[in-house]
């Protein structure tokens, strides 16, 4: 399988969404638990929340396409007006296709998308070992932690990682 990178577009949703609790149930049931897993992505990841994602400036939402099938997304946004700190919102590939490539494929994406910024952060459950093996893989660096991943009173803890750009 061969996945090309491209912006998402509204005709995308309904996949990314479907895409997005499939990867969230394999990564978290055993860590939330199912309920509270598909709570979450009926609120983070329903079509309408992707909705308003799209156009929004400075950020990018791109895709792993492979003309079948979405297989990946990542999205992002500046933060703060020098646009300097890019915060990576979402990274999400599906299990069937993690280790292909794809997840580097969409980060090298985003990366190229902000050439102002000079550092990348993103919070990552530290219970997903595989995302920090990732992330650690490519260059981040724990630098503190949250005790509200996504969302101001998610209740979701996670550690803040960041990567120098440039």
């Amino acid at each position: 399988m061969t996945f090309y990178v491209r912006t998402a577009g509204l005709r995308d949703l309904e996949a990314v969404s479907v895409l997005l609790g499939e990867t969230w149930h394999a990564t978290y049931d055993g860590i939330y638990g199912a309920d509270r897993v598909a709570e979450i992505t009926g609120s983070w990841h329903s079509v309408d929340a992707l909705k308003s994602r799209l156009g929004k400036l400075n950020a990018e939402f791109v895709v792993g396409d492979d003309g079948e099938r979405i297989g990946g997304m990542a999205f992002a946004a500046a933060a703060g007006p020098d646009g300097k700190t890019v915060v990576l919102h979402q990274l999400y590939v599906h299990p069937d296709c993690q280790g292909s490539g794809l997840g580097s494929a969409l980060l090298a994406e985003i990366i190229e998308s902000f050439p102002q910024a000079d550092r990348l952060r993103l919070e990552v459950e530290e219970a997903n070992e595989p995302a920090i093996r990732f992330y650690r893989a490519r260059g981040f660096a724990k630098t503190g932690s949250t005790a509200n991943c996504g969302a101001a009173d998610s209740g979701i803890p996670a550690a803040i990682y960041e990567k120098p750009l440039g």
